[in-house]
C-alpha cells in the first residue's frame, strides 16, 4: 500500500532511533489501524454528497480519536505525548483525508475534474528576472519561487523563457511548476501568530493568482477571533467548533501519571467535539463553487439586478 503523509509519518516514527522499545509493537498496531482506515475511506460511499461526507467524517472522528487517545494520550511512555510538535502525528491526519474526501465529492457531484488534489510542495507563488543588458542570462534568467501548501487543488504549469523566438533549446530556460486555485493551510490550534502567518500567505497567493481562493482550517481556537475582512484570507473553519484545552490543565499531561488523572476529562472533551461534518461540508462547497463554470448570461443579470 502506498501511503501518504500521515502513514509515513507513522512508519518513520516506527524507525526512529529515539522511539523507546516497549512503544515500537504499539506502534506497528497503529500502522495497522492506517492501513484498516485508509481502505474504509477509499471504500466508503453514500446515496449523496452529504451522506458520503458525513460517513466520512464519522471514519475520521473514529481513527482520530484512536491517535489522540489510546496512541498518544494512553502511552506509558512521554515520548510520543512530549513529541507530538515534532513527530507530526497527530495534525497529519486531517492533512491525508481531506484530499481523499475532496476527490470523492467531487467525481460524485461532477464525475470527473481535470486537477491535482493534495498536499502540494510547488505551489506557484512569485516570479522574476535575474537579469539586466550587460548579463543577459538564459531564458531573461527567470526564477519561480513556490511555496509548501497543505492542501491544493492545482494545475502543472509549464513554462517556457527565451530570447531567441523560436524557442531554442540552449537559449531557453524551461520551468515547471503549479498553479493553486484552492489552498488551504491546516491548523491543530490556531493561534495568533499562525493567523497572521496565514493572513501573508493569503495575500502572497492572491497577487499570484487573481483567482485563488485561500482558507484557514484548523481544530481548535486558541486565540480572540479576528475578521478575515481585512485580509486576503477568504474563510477560517474551526474544524471541532471548540477552543484548546487550557495550558493550566495541558501542563498535567506532560507525565503519564498526569493524564491518567484526567483521562475522564480528556474522553469527554474529545467525544463532545469531535470533527463537524457540518463545517467540513461548507470547506466542501466551497470547493465546488470553484468547479462550476458559470458563464454570466446577460438576460438572468438582468433579471435578478446584480452581478
Amino acid at each position: 500500500m502506498i501511503r501518504g503523509v500521515h502513514g509515513e509519518k507513522l512508519v518513520s516514527v516506527l524507525n526512529s532511533d529515539k522511539l523507546p522499545v516497549d512503544e515500537v509493537e504499539r506502534i506497528e498496531d497503529a500502522i495497522k489501524v492506517y492501513d484498516d482506515w485508509i481502505i474504509e475511506l477509499n471504500e466508503a460511499d453514500g446515496d449523496s454528497v452529504t451522506d458520503l461526507i458525513f460517513n466520512m467524517v464519522e471514519l475520521l472522528n473514529e481513527y482520530k480519536r484512536f491517535i489522540d487517545l489510546d496512541l498518544i494520550f494512553d502511552s506509558p511512555n512521554d515520548f510520543l505525548h512530549r513529541q507530538k510538535g515534532q513527530l507530526k502525528l497527530d495534525n497529519t491526519v486531517t492533512e491525508e483525508f481531506l484530499p481523499i474526501l475532496a476527490k470523492k465529492c467531487i467525481i460524485k457531484e461532477f464525475g470527473s475534474f481535470n486537477a491535482d488534489i493534495g498536499a502540494q510542495t510547488q505551489t506557484f507563488s512569485s516570479a522574476h528576472f535575474a537579469s539586466s543588458l550587460s548579463n543577459s542570462t538564459i531564458g531573461g534568467g527567470m526564477n519561480i519561487r513556490t511555496k509548501d501548501q497543505d492542501f491544493a487543488m492545482s494545475r502543472r504549469l509549464y513554462i517556457k523563457s527565451s530570447y531567441d523566438p523560436e524557442f531554442d533549446p540552449n537559449d531557453t530556460l524551461n520551468i515547471t511548476t503549479n498553479i493553486g486555485y484552492v489552498l488551504a493551510e491546516l491548523k491543530t490550534n490556531l493561534d495568533k501568530t499562525m493567523f497572521q502567518e496565514a493572513s501573508a500567505t493569503a495575500y502572497d497567493v492572491k497577487r499570484a493568482v487573481s483567482g485563488a481562493k485561500y482558507y484557514l482550517l484548523c481544530d481548535y481556537l486558541d486565540m480572540t477571533p479576528i475578521s478575515t475582512a481585512t485580509t486576503e484570507i477568504d474563510e477560517v473553519l474551526i474544524l471541532r467548533k471548540t477552543r484548546r484545552i487550557g495550558s493550566h490543565i495541558r501542563r498535567k499531561f506532560s507525565t503519564y501519571a498526569g493524564r491518567m488523572e484526567l483521562r475522564d476529562f480528556y474522553v469527554e472533551y474529545l467525544d463532545s467535539n469531535p470533527y463537524s461534518a457540518d463545517i467540513i461540508t461548507r470547506f466542501i462547497e466551497h470547493i465546488f463553487s470553484q468547479v462550476i463554470d458559470e458563464e454570466l448570461i446577460e438576460e438572468s443579470i438582468l433579471d435578478v439586478g446584480y452581478f
